[in-house]
């Protein structure tokens, strides 16, 4: 089997002697175009200059992530113990890193101050996913989704920048980054049973009669379940109230940052809407918003970068 190029997927299973700062950036810039279509396509209506830090970001979550689910770096406990020891040299003396995720990443941190207890809490999280095979109440998943998700909005706060200080905005941030993590579970409900995994809170589904059995059942039978749909459709509008909560949170931004944003929470709400459409579908297949859906949600934003990227000229002079 042909090697990957570096930064395509794992990046961390390759160590050179030196990784150039652009190298790295541009490798997590892989990353995020080909794993995070919805994401990818949200930070290209970034300003051009906050880009390379997003994509860090989505690099280092998504390599953990790989880590826990497939696999691919061997034992997962110890893999992801390696990358926690690799880190932490990285945050302490960047130039010790030889991971391209890390040390875009340790760039990334260094460059917007961003607080290092962040990605602790979001590692512990991936920690989790080794043992913990679901969740009685969303009380109860409140710590995951804290780590697997609230830090991720908190991380990009100081990238996006803020009208105010950066504490006003917190809130709106984690629970937007949860609201896009209870959309994936939605939508990633039968991926994550044949991993031997449930999100959705028992309470939730117990509720409308529905337990992990008979979602096995259903998720095995791809037949209609009337009283699985009952249940996600609750889910459905539990996760839009989420995104109420976050949005007002978008208008502390700073203003270059916001139809980024604005865009990304559209079309994750825009996958709600899909599974409505199918009729709450998810468990034999995986609910996408179609390429141009989501082109057309992102076309105005796009527009607006490109004119922000344009040289500025006063209209009726030439130079």
């Amino acid at each position: 089997m042909p090697a990957r190029p570096v930064g395509e997927l794992h990046p961390l299973t390759v160590s050179l002697p030196t990784v150039s700062l652009p190298a790295a950036y541009l490798a997590c810039r892989r990353i995020n175009a080909r794993y995070g279509r919805t994401y990818f396509l949200a930070t290209r209506l970034l300003p051009a200059d906050r880009r390379p830090a997003v994509h860090a970001l989505y690099g280092f979550a998504r390599l953990a992530d790989e880590i826990v689910d497939s696999g691919a770096l061997g034992d997962p406990a110890a893999a992801l113990a390696a990358l926690e020891r690799e880190l932490t040299v990285a945050l302490r003396s960047p130039g010790e890193a030889t991971r391209p995720v890390l040390v875009a990443l340790a760039d990334t941190v260094r460059r917007y101050r961003i607080r290092p207890a962040l990605f602790t809490d979001f590692l512990a999280s991936m920690r989790m996913d080794l043992t913990v095979t679901g969740y009685r109440t969303f009380d109860d998943l409140a710590t995951y989704m804290h780590g697997s998700a609230g830090v991720i909005g908190l991380q990009l706060l100081p990238v996006l920048g803020t009208v105010g200080p950066v504490a006003e905005a917190e809130p709106a941030a984690a629970a937007l980054g949860e609201a896009f993590q209870l959309t994936n579970f939605l939508r990633d409900v039968g991926e994550d049973l044949d991993r031997g995994r449930l999100y959705l809170p028992s309470a939730e589904l117990a509720a409308f009669g529905v337990d992990r059995d008979r979602l096995l059942r259903a998720h095995r039978d791809e037949r209609p379940d009337p009283a699985v749909r009952r249940a996600l459709a609750h889910l459905v509008s539990y996760t839009h109230a989420v995104y109420r909560r976050a949005e007002p949170g978008i208008a502390l931004l700073r203003p270059e940052s916001r139809p980024g944003i604005r865009t990304a929470a559209v079309l994750y709400r825009r996958i709600l809407d899909e599974i409505v459409a199918s009729d709450y579908a998810v468990l034999g297949r995986r609910v996408v918003v179609p390429t141009h859906r989501r082109l057309a949600i992102a076309a105005p934003g796009l527009a607006q970068a490109l004119i922000r990227s344009l040289p500025f000229r006063v209209p009726g002079r030439s130079r």
